[in-house]
This record gives structure tokens, C-alpha cells and sequence, in this order.
């Protein structure tokens, strides 16, 4: 699976540096608000309003019509969340990973995911039988499979996502679409911020995702378990490896061009769990794209090629060009095709154990 790690690039110390993708789309921004005696318009009259404009579209030239179309999307969905009966009944305050307030109503709820790593922490807490829909690759745990699909993180569809009348959206606010979640404060669906920044922060999302839930006793469990596998992977390896001990790694995570994780990535706090130290941790970008004389120069001890499955030998075998390299020299250039470790859920803590025995056998001279 492709990575999304584009965006605008600047120089600096031969390293070119890429932001995570901030992918927009134009939609609508206007969104009148509708009036009648109830306070809101019937959905008949939505659709009369629309079929009205639809024929003033056809005498438009195509450029300005594609204008209005879009303009006309967001007014639609809007009168039409405003339009369907709202039962969400007395309301409450409930945190999320931003420390915002968001008001949702009392569980269950009707819960949509706007990202694979939530929808994987909404079942850990409880909450997978209040999941009404989500986006593509949310695959983990098995049960997400049969959660319909309304887009993916780039897009999803609004209309579809107002026809579900969720009671909250789940939304991962370092990537995905921005103009769509503004879209989605502005017609009046709670919006639920979920980020994970540190393996250690998941227990916290964890336990406030059981509060929005009311899964809390669940949550509760899940997020002891996580704290538990966290504090074993530290005593085995990180608390175990002297400083002076701690290899140097590249960890690779697209290679033509090479992509790697700076310091801030959630890969690059795995890497420390492990003992390792992430070779261009001193870069902020979370994922930057690094050319061959960047690695030439900070010639770390490891090259993890972190490919997507049936890949990781070919990026492999890329790097025997460069024979100066310590770790092409000394055979530590060795693939990794554990796609859970770009995962934002608790299933990450596996892929991380994955890389600490593997980090641990090249260490020991058995790559």
C-alpha cells in the first residue's frame, strides 16, 4: 500500500523535506439556512429548491455550472441534516484527544470513523457495535470488515454521511480532508477528534472513546492490557540497551523516491521502545523524503525496509549500491513487511514487538 506522504518541499542540510498530505477538496461552503414555521424545511422542499436551480445550471457555461454544482452539494447536505428528525435527546460534554468538548447525546450512538486506526480503537473500546460506517483499509479487527465503506481518508461522501444522521464523526485531525470536517461542523454533526501521537497515549484514547461510548469498563480493560504490553517492551529493550549501545535506523518507508519518519511519527517512538535510536529523528516533518546522500551521511548501523508485502527484497536489494554504507557492508540491511506498524490502534503494539525481536536479532548478528 502506497503511503500518502507528499506536499510542499523545501531544502535544508541535503535533506528535502515533505509535509504530510493536507489533501483538499473543493466543496460547497455555502449553506443557507432554511425557515418555516417548525424551524426547518421539509425535504420536499430541499428537492423542489434544487430542481429549480438544476435548470438555471443547464444555461450556465460548463465552467460556471461546475461552480454552482459544487456551491449546490454543500447547501443539500446541510438543508437535508437540518431537514431529517434529530433524536438525539439530552445532551453531554465528553472530551477527545485535543482536550475540545464535544456534545454528543447519551449511548448507545450512532458512531461513523473517519480513519482505519479509529475505527480499530472504537471496537478495542467497546464501541464496534455502535460503528455505523467508516472508510476504506479499515480492516482490523476482522469484525470492521463489515462496516460499510463511505469513502476513504482523502474523501468521503457527504451526502451518504447525512442520510446515516450520525450522532458523532470520529476524525483523525493531523491528516484527511480539513474542508470536509469544517464541512461537517458547519451542518451540525458533533465532531470527535482522535490522535495518537506516542504508543503511550493510546491507553488515554482509549479510555475517553469508552467515555464517549459509555463502554467505559471495556475501555478500561483494553487500556491496562495496552499499558501493560507497553511496560514489558520497556523493560525488555529500551530500559535494557544502554545508550551507548543503541543502534542507529533508517527506517524506510517508500523507496523511489526514499521516504523515512521523523522524530515526531508514531514509527519513530516505536524505534525507541525497541532500543534503536531513528537515524533522522532531529527532523519534525513526520514523514520526510530523504535523498541518498542524506543516508550516506548520517550512515546508520540499520536499514529497515518497512515495504508493503512481497516488496521489502527488491528495496533491499536497491541499497547494495552503496557499499560504503555500515549497514550494506555488515548485512544489516534486512526488510520489514509488517503493515501494522503504520497503523494508529492498538494493534501497532504488535507490529512494535515485531520490530523490537527483529532489531534485536540484526543487533545480535543474525539478520
Amino acid at each position: 500500500m502506497r503511503r500518502y506522504i507528499t506536499g510542499v518541499t523545501s531544502r535544508a542540510s541535503g535533506v528535502e523535506v515533505i509535509s504530510p498530505p493536507m489533501i483538499t477538496h473543493a466543496i460547497g461552503e455555502y449553506s443557507p439556512t432554511f425557515s418555516s414555521a417548525s424551524g426547518r424545511s421539509p425535504p420536499i422542499a430541499v428537492a423542489e429548491v434544487s430542481m429549480s436551480i438544476i435548470g438555471l445550471l443547464t444555461r450556465l457555461t460548463p465552467a460556471l455550472a461546475a461552480v454552482c454544482v459544487s456551491m449546490l452539494a454543500g447547501w443539500c447536505a446541510a438543508a437535508a441534516f437540518s431537514a431529517l428528525p434529530q433524536t438525539r435527546g439530552p445532551l453531554r460534554t465528553v472530551p477527545d484527544d485535543l482536550n475540545r468538548t464535544v456534545e454528543v447525546g447519551r449511548p448507545p450512538l450512532r458512531i461513523v470513523s473517519l480513519t482505519p486506526g479509529a475505527t480499530e480503537m472504537l471496537f478495542a473500546a467497546g464501541a464496534g457495535a455502535q460503528l455505523i460506517a467508516t472508510v476504506q483499509y479499515s480492516s482490523e479487527p476482522p469484525a470492521a470488515r463489515a462496516v460499510q465503506r463511505i469513502g476513504d481518508v482523502a474523501a468521503i461522501d457527504m451526502e451518504r454521511l447525512v442520510v446515516l444522521q450520525p450522532d458523532v464523526v470520529i476524525a483523525w485531525p493531523a491528516g484527511g480532508n480539513p474542508a470536509q470536517r469544517a464541512k461537517i461542523t458547519a451542518i451540525g454533526i458533533p465532531l470527535y477528534q482522535q490522535q495518537v501521537a506516542r504508543l503511550a497515549d493510546l491507553p488515554g484514547s482509549l479510555r475517553r472513546l469508552g467515555v464517549l461510548a459509555g463502554t467505559q469498563p471495556v475501555a478500561e480493560h483494553a487500556a491496562a492490557s495496552l499499558e501493560a504490553r507497553l511496560g514489558a517492551l520497556e523493560r525488555t529493550y529500551s530500559a535494557a540497551t544502554p545508550a551507548r549501545e543503541r543502534p542507529t535506523v533508517l527506517l524506510q518507508v517508500w523507496n523511489r523516491p526514499v521516504y523515512t519518519v521523523g522524530g515526531r511519527h508514531l514509527m519513530s517512538d516505536a524505534l525507541a521502545l525497541c532500543g534503536a535510536r531513528n537515524v533522522f529523528a532531529d527532523l519534525p516533518e513526520p514523514g520526510p523524503l530523504v535523498d541518498t546522500e542524506a543516508v550516506i551521511a548520517r550512515n546508520p548501523d540499520i536499514i529497515l525496509a518497512a515495504a508493503p508485502p512481497g516488496e521489502g527484497a527488491a528495496w533491499v536489494a536497491d541499497w547494495q549500491r552503496f557499499p560504503g554504507l555500515a549497514a550494506v557492508r555488515n548485512h544489516r540491511v534486512v526488510a520489514f513487511e509488517n503493515q501494522a506498524l503504520s497503523r494508529l490502534g492498538p494493534s501497532v503494539l504488535d507490529a512494535t514487538e515485531d520490530l523490537c525481536r527483529t532489531i534485536a536479532r540484526i543487533s545480535r548478528g543474525s539478520s
